[in-house]
């Protein structure tokens, strides 16, 4: 079983911070071994459902990966429902303010603002409208099937976070869900319940102490979750 995962930090982010892709704790790893198979890991800090459709039509790796991938996975969604007190191109603007001073100031700033402008603003704006999620994850797989039609999609509904960066709000992860789930029906694309595995490590505290990523638990988790729905994916296209 050869996977491609498309992701955000959740795929890569371990109890204590970021971590090569091949490390054998992260969840597409496990999964894989599960699997008795092989994953690569497309993935970025923030990733929206945008940035895997960038990812998919821009990478010529990527590219190169889809002749040898039985199951695409598009890890994405999770990011999309934070609060983003400001527009995307601004925040994510902020890197490439100069002189240095000048960007590590406003970065610490915006850091600093974050928490309150989220519980003043109810968690919106979110960094991806619903709309616009289903959107890039619908052209993604539309794309996946006209280049490659026997790769078989797998989406996620958005995880859970306790996050102090975000003063603990996570108001737009409800009208997200049902967006999702409703692509989802709509388009035959079977969906892993994050939430519903990880979702009591997560509000525990069990995870990472960001309140957002997750302990080695939760990718264990993932992993075998991430392998059982596969496996039933697999089955159900060998008897189509």
């Amino acid at each position: 079983m050869r996977l491609l995962v498309l992701a955000d930090s959740l795929a890569f982010h371990g109890p204590d911070g970021p971590l090569p892709a091949d490390h054998a704790g992260l969840w597409p790893n496990i999964a894989a071994k599960a699997l008795d198979g092989h994953v690569e890991l497309a993935a970025g800090f923030g990733w929206t459902a945008r940035d895997a459709w960038w990812s998919l039509t821009g990478d010529p790796r990527v590219w190169s990966l889809l002749p040898r991938t039985d199951v695409i996975v598009f890890a994405v969604g999770h990011m999309d429902t934070l609060p983003s007190p400001l527009p995307t191109y601004l925040r994510q603007g902020l890197r490439y303010l100069r002189p240095d001073g000048l960007r590590r100031w406003a970065r610490t700033g915006y850091k600093a603002a974050q928490p309150a402008l989220s519980r003043l603003l109810g968690g919106r704006p979110v960094a991806l409208p619903p709309h616009l999620t289903v959107r890039y994850l619908a052209d993604s797989v539309e794309a996946v099937h006209r280049l490659e039609p026997g790769i078989k999609p797998i989406g996620m509904v958005p995880s859970v976070h306790r996050s102090a960066a975000y003063g603990g709000v996570h108001t737009g992860r409800p009208a997200a869900v049902r967006a999702v789930r409703a692509w989802g029906e709509r388009s035959g694309v079977p969906l892993l319940d994050v939430a519903a595995v990880v979702g009591d490590h997560v509000r525990s505290g069990r995870g990472n102490p960001d309140g957002m990523h997750w302990g080695w638990e939760g990718h264990e988790l993932m992993g075998s979750a991430m392998a059982d729905l596969v496996r039933s994916v697999a089955v159900s296209h060998s008897t189509e």
